[in-house]
């Protein structure tokens, strides 16, 4: 029978998400606070408040959205923002929802300005304004909507405008998660899989996954690859397996990969350490700038391998020590 990988890791990335509360791992304070304003709502017979989640790509904010929906006993309803191109878009994803639905909203802050005013009234007053017709025939239609959640996900919550941040009565960062939570993750991935994985493995896979779910998922999925390749018997991953799939992979002890250690060797070679502008950087290592902002900076700064200053961005004494080299602007 023919094989398609592709909608098996669909298959597979489902059946990782967690549907409650009680089975999500990590971010212990958010699904607190979660748990206190869905009970309450729950009791009060409401709609739960709109919802903004935000953090660095990764971290479990879809995910998360999920839940709540679940939590609700709500219908669960999916968009991404670069999808709405007209105020007409949003008019039919918002007329078709019921009563109590959650509106799912991924990378909100690439919405349309045009789009974004129009959903201001929707969040506040379950309502939106549609004009039909142009010049001299045109005319206003006000369409009522059922009470509703939204739940707005991004990874650059500075982008958002105040006036939309602001309609979110929930508000949630999502942090790196710790090796531990990380630990109990790869566990729970590989029991879902029904490959064993013994415990040095998981914390090595752990402590290199970045303190992102998805990327310990993702490194779980390559070590036991290389598990089957090497014995197409196996039925667990061992330490040896995992540290040389591991290197294979150019994923180092710290979490670092290639484009790390470009950026990295980039700052210190070619700028002296820096301060260097983005722009500038992503020009020399041919990388996205939004990319780097988004993805590889955030793990970078946390783990004190840069500093941002006014000026740009500089690598810290960490990170030449990290890379085996010499600070030489100290030399003199």
């Amino acid at each position: 029978m023919e094989r398609n990988d592709d909608v098996l890791l669909t298959e597979y990335d489902k059946s990782l998400r967690p549907k409650r509360l009680a089975d999500y791992v990590g971010q212990k304070e958010i699904k607190e606070m979660l748990n206190i304003y869905i009970k309450a709502a729950i009791k009060r017979e409401e709609t739960l408040d709109h919802v903004l989640l935000y953090g660095p790509p990764g971290l479990g904010k879809t995910t998360l959205a999920n839940i709540i929906a679940n939590e609700m006993g709500a219908n669960w309803h999916s968009v991404s923002a670069p999808s709405i191109d007209r105020v007409g878009d949003l008019a039919a994803i918002l007329s078709s929802l019921d009563a109590g639905d959650v509106l799912f909203i991924d990378e909100i802050h690439r919405l349309p300005k045009v789009v974004e005013e129009v959903l201001y009234s929707a969040m506040e007053d379950y309502s939106i304004d549609i004009v039909v017709g142009k010049d001299s025939t045109a005319s206003t239609i006000k369409l009522d909507l059922p009470p509703f959640t939204l739940i707005g996900a991004t990874t650059r919550c500075g982008d958002l405008s105040a006036p939309l941040r602001d309609r979110f009565g929930i508000v949630e960062q999502l942090d790196y998660y710790s090796v531990d939570d990380l630990q109990n993750i790869v566990k729970r991935t590989a029991k879902i899989f029904n490959y064993k994985i013994d415990e040095d493995s998981s914390y090595e896979i752990a402590k290199r996954s970045r303190g992102t779910p998805r990327i310990a998922n993702r490194l779980f999925r390559r070590v036991r690859d290389f598990a089957q390749f090497l014995d197409e018997d196996a039925s667990s991953i061992h330490l040896d397996v995992t540290r040389l799939s591991l290197k294979k992979q150019n994923i180092d002890e710290e979490g670092l990969n290639q484009t790390d250690y470009k950026y990295l060797n980039a700052i210190i070679d070619l700028f002296n350490g820096g301060p260097v502008g983005l722009n500038a950087l992503s020009a020399s290592i041919s990388e996205d700038p939004i990319t780097l902002e988004d993805v590889y900076e955030p793990y970078l700064l946390q783990n004190g391998f840069i500093i941002r200053t006014p000026r740009g961005r500089m690598v810290t004494d960490k990170a030449y020590k990290h890379l085996g080299k010499k600070d030489e602007s100290r030399l003199f």
